[in-house]
């Protein structure tokens, strides 16, 4: 199944338009034409099937047949994450995070980071293809970069983690982990987080956890916790 992306589209809608870039790749690109189906996510965990009535390059429209929505996972996992000094590799987790299934994801500018500014449209587009090509409804949602100390202060649902490189006593990310948990995980920069920020997470009740015996950069960090949460909800 090949999937398309309107933001736009809800279960009231009967016919609506692709924007002219998107239409372009339809017709154009695809060579798709008048009655052709076209499969359709609003990212928010729909599915429709709809009909194209206008094989326009610069306004495909089409109408929608039918629709149903995939329930939600009983899980729910965030990823608080340094961005890292090369760009492609905090793309590179975006991408196979989505694929893997992670639910939300904030960039977090720590005192150790090297990269203190993002681009978060870039990212987004990143996140989109991504949701697309693995046929997955629900896009991950993408956040503002914020400090460390800011995002701490924020209020998060359910468990706490924070995953660093410190030889402190910490708890194994394995047995730490239950089924249909809402999880908050942060992943330090390549320099690791400081001191104070690791005491800061304490006392803010963020649990130390150990995501493995190596050390780990922090794009691999961030995805072994991904797919270490998912794999433990498989049904």
């Amino acid at each position: 199944m090949q999937l398309f992306y309107s933001p736009t589209i809800t279960e009231a809608t009967e016919i609506f338009s692709f924007d002219k870039e998107e239409s372009k790749h339809i017709i154009k690109v695809l060579r798709k034409k008048d009655t052709d189906i076209l499969h359709v996510t609003n990212g928010l965990g729909y599915l429709f099937t709809t009909e194209i009535t206008l094989a326009s390059d610069s306004k495909c429209t089409v109408k929608i047949i039918s629709f149903e929505k995939a329930p939600p996972s009983k899980f729910r996992l965030h990823l608080a994450v340094a961005p890292t000094k090369m760009n492609d590799r905090f793309e590179w987790f975006l991408e196979k995070a989505t694929e893997i299934g992670i639910h939300e994801i904030t960039p977090i500018i720590c005192d150790h980071s090297e990269r203190k500014v993002i681009n978060i449209e870039r990212f987004d587009k990143i996140l989109l293809a991504a949701m697309k090509q693995s046929n997955e409804v629900y896009l991950p949602k993408l956040n503002n970069a914020v400090t460390f100390k800011e995002f701490i202060n924020l209020k998060q649902e359910g468990l706490k983690m924070i995953a660093h490189c410190e030889e402190t006593n910490k708890k194994s990310l394995k047995s730490v982990l239950k089924r249909n948990q809402e999880l908050t995980i942060i992943i330090g920069p390549e320099g690791d987080f400081s001191e104070k920020e690791i005491a800061l997470a304490l006392t803010n009740e963020f649990i130390p956890v150990s995501l493995g015996n190596t050390r780990l950069r922090t794009e691999t960090a961030a995805i072994v916790a991904c797919h270490s949460v998912v794999f433990i909800n498989e049904e």
